[in-house]
């Protein structure tokens, strides 16, 4: 997992740089909030970022405001790392969309904890997506089945936009993943004893026949 780090202070980048890749995080560093801004733009932006609330150029609150504003997905997980500790200012990082908060000079073990909340959290959001994506694609399928279909008024075989005719059962299958049990209802059965019974000759005509 990638982690951007967004600091000014060469000293506390290095510590957290140190300790993140000895942690196995893959990271990415940057001195500034521009450069922080800059990455977290990119396709490829790491999903977690650790950022400094005072920076120059543009400081962590701004950052994190114009990526909740801009809404960018995938989702990136924000972790502000400052001095300031009191409520307002805690309740300020948090409304500019901070998704959690540690203050300086921070405890290892608790950032790797709170690090390890922010992973639950995002494997859960692309858990939450794939989902919503499978249900995009089943919808997809019964709007497709709601839709005019073009059957043979003989064979009941349905046509697809290739052109191609196949047995209704398959057609469903493919489309909605949907499988057959096949039985008769009472009236297609009434209507094939009584034409097997005319198609069989009678037991009288057999014996007149043998006689």
């Amino acid at each position: 997992m990638q982690i951007l780090i967004a600091e000014d202070d060469s000293l506390s980048r290095r510590l957290l740089e140190v300790r993140l890749t000895n942690w196995g995080y893959d990271v990415i560093i940057t001195e500034n909030g521009e450069q922080a801004w800059g990455e977290v733009q990119k396709d490829s932006a790491p999903r977690l970022a650790i950022m400094d609330w005072m920076m120059p150029q543009m400081d962590g609150l701004e950052v994190c405001r114009r990526i909740r504003a801009r809404n960018i997905t995938p989702y990136i997980y924000v972790i502000l790392l400052t001095a300031r500790d009191s409520k307002e200012d805690i309740t300020q990082g948090l409304a500019a969309g901070a998704d959690d908060y540690i203050l300086k000079p921070f405890d290892h073990e608790e950032l790797l904890a709170r690090i390890k909340v922010g992973e639950r959290i995002l494997s859960l959001e692309h858990a939450l997506s794939n989902k919503v994506v499978e249900l995009e694609q089943a919808l997809a399928q019964v709007h497709q089945l709601k839709e005019l279909l073009p059957i043979c008024m003989f064979c009941k075989k349905i046509r697809d936009d290739q052109d191609y005719w196949h047995q209704i059962e398959h057609y469903l299958h493919a489309h909605a993943g949907t499988d057959f049990s096949h039985g008769i209802c009472p009236e297609c059965y009434e209507k094939w004893s009584k034409s097997r019974q005319a198609t069989q000759p009678s037991t009288e005509s057999k014996n007149d026949g043998e006689t």
